[in-house]
């Protein structure tokens, strides 16, 4: 994206994440791709993506010590694992559109799925270290609740990956791999609700609902699971 482009873009990162940007140079910065640094490296993510990770790894791991007071501490690192993973921070990426954003000299747009996902979870991170850098821990924090609020409630987080498990089960049954269909898609670009359905031959199918395609297919595929008794609710 060009330069000449740059200050509507922010303006509209802005109303995106909802945080006022006062220090420009700074967002700029965390986002812009090593493909495009200066002379000597000091105009890329990298150094805020650093931060930005640590930043992130102790407001999550707050908000689990607070909201789970009877899990031990192999649960709660599951859990955090899992909401800081590279993974979980490029589904943030996608919600926010963030990768629109990027400031890159090669052309990054052409790369597809997993080969930019570790781009796009390094964005949040540098963006995260600009917002903590800019307006302190508390505007971090709320950044971070705010948009891991619905996967830091789930039930599913501290469990094997749902969609994997029926996969296993379904497997067990016979020959017939679960079928995901997005049957719905509503609210506004930057903050949307998916619905999915997930169909087992043999089976009732099963709907859920996220702010990403893969929370859906997570929540359908444990709804499955918790209905046939492979899950209990106190596993």
């Amino acid at each position: 994206m060009a330069r000449v482009t740059r200050e509507k873009s922010l303006e509209a990162l802005e109303r995106t994440i909802g945080v006022k940007i006062r220090d420009r140079e700074r967002f700029e910065r965390a986002l812009t791709h090593a493909s495009l640094q200066t002379e000597g490296g000091a105009k890329s993510y990298e150094r805020l993506e650093f931060l930005g990770d640590r930043v992130l790894g102790l407001v999550i791991a707050e908000r689990l010590f607070g909201q789970f007071p009877e899990a031990d501490e192999g649960e709660l690192s599951l859990r955090l694992n899992a909401l800081v993973s590279a993974e979980a921070c490029a589904e943030i990426a996608d919600e926010i559109g963030l990768f629109d954003y990027v400031r890159q000299g090669t052309d990054l747009k052409k790369l597809k799925g997993e080969r930019t996902r570790n781009i796009r979870a390094d964005l949040v991170e540098s963006l995260i270290a600009a917002i903590y850098l800019g307006e302190g821990l508390d505007t971090a924090r709320d950044f971070v609740i705010r948009h891991w609020g619905e996967r830091l409630d789930a039930a599913v987080v501290a469990r094997r990956d749902p969609k994997t498990a029926l996969q296993e089960w379904a497997h067990q049954r016979g020959p017939t791999a679960p079928r995901y269909e997005m049957i719905d898609r509503s609210g506004p670009d930057h903050e949307p609700v998916f619905v999915i359905r997930v169909a087992i031959e043999g089976i009732a199918p099963a709907e859920g609902r996220g702010r990403s395609k893969r929370i859906a297919e997570q929540e359908a595929a444990a709804e499955v699971l918790r209905r046939e008794g492979v899950w209990k609710d106190t596993d």
